[in-house]
């Protein structure tokens, strides 16, 4: 996919939350603006606007007693964002469910429309995170490139939310234990025996788990199968994997995938700082 040419008009913008990423194809186009969220890690205060690396992310992240807490964008942030010359504007955020950050940005957008009335602007919620949000982005690139109009790109987008699915397997249960998803006996125990969550996300955009295995490479066997199983039409499809730390494993879980179907095309991206935080290390998140 192309990115928007430099020096050009601007036809619209996209306003993405950092729980999501972008690829570096679109990354530094000014159609793309990234709203940071702050993270909070070990007592500092982190802007997770890319600065920090992903390894340093991971090394505080297993040094901090409690949980990593999370605070979304502000209004003002996304209202920043929305302010330019672009004919449509739009923001793709956090699933709803799991973050303050869609609230955030339809309070900007409505605060937006009052000084611009006539402004064709839109807020998405992805129902989802990471490289589902960025799946997102590209969704409405795509059909930005096709000149559709602004009504027909948004409809097609949410139709496009609605049949994505995202699934992830965890390899370090840390982050699930600090902030209570886990008691201190179910996280020993599954250290012990290398138990493996396999999660997706839910139509309604919280967390549910498939299934479980023991030992990460049957995990990611269960997670593949689970992938093909609830994909219609992949070959329609774009296949997105994240990854925290682990580029060969996201490789193995691309080839397994691409053994057993066939896609459009593939996206593979490190998480941001957000996804650092809850995939955790040596966590793969999968969007499709």
């Amino acid at each position: 996919m192309r990115p928007p040419e430099k020096g050009l008009v601007m036809k619209f913008r996209i306003a993405l939350d950092s729980g999501g990423e972008l690829t570096e194809e679109l990354a530094g186009h000014e159609e793309y603006v990234m709203v940071p969220l702050t993270l909070t890690v070990n007592g500092v205060h982190i802007v997770d606007d890319g600065q920090m690396s992903q390894i340093e992310l991971v090394r505080r992240i297993a040094e901090d007693p409690d949980c990593p807490k999370t605070a979304c964008p502000s209004p003002e942030a996304y209202l920043k964002a929305f302010e330019c010359d672009a004919e449509h504007i739009y923001a793709v955020t956090l699933s709803g469910a799991l973050s303050g950050s869609y609230q955030s940005a339809f309070v900007a957008r409505n605060m937006y429309l009052e000084d611009h009335p006539d402004a064709k602007i839109h807020v998405f919620n992805s129902i989802s995170a990471s490289v589902g949000e960025g799946l997102t982005v590209l969704k409405i690139t795509e059909l930005e490139e096709k000149g559709l109009p602004f009504e027909e790109i948004v409809e097609e987008t949410e139709k496009f939310i609605r049949s994505k699915n995202t699934f992830f397997v965890l390899d370090n249960l840390e982050t699930l234990r600090k902030n209570g998803r886990l008691s201190g006996m179910k996280a020993l125990a599954a250290a012990v025996l290398k138990i493996k969550p396999i999660c997706y996300g839910t139509a309604e955009g919280t967390i549910g788990q498939l299934d479980q295995a023991r030992g990460m490479g049957k995990a990611i066997v269960k997670m593949v199968n689970y992938i093909v199983e609830r994909t219609p039409d992949p070959e329609k499809r774009i296949l997105g994997i994240s990854y925290c730390n682990c580029p060969d494993r996201a490789e193995i879980v691309k080839e397994e995938l691409l053994k057993r179907m066939r896609v459009r095309d593939v996206v593979m991206l490190p998480t941001g700082g957000l996804s650092t935080i809850y995939a955790n290390d040596g966590g793969i998140i999968v969007a499709i």
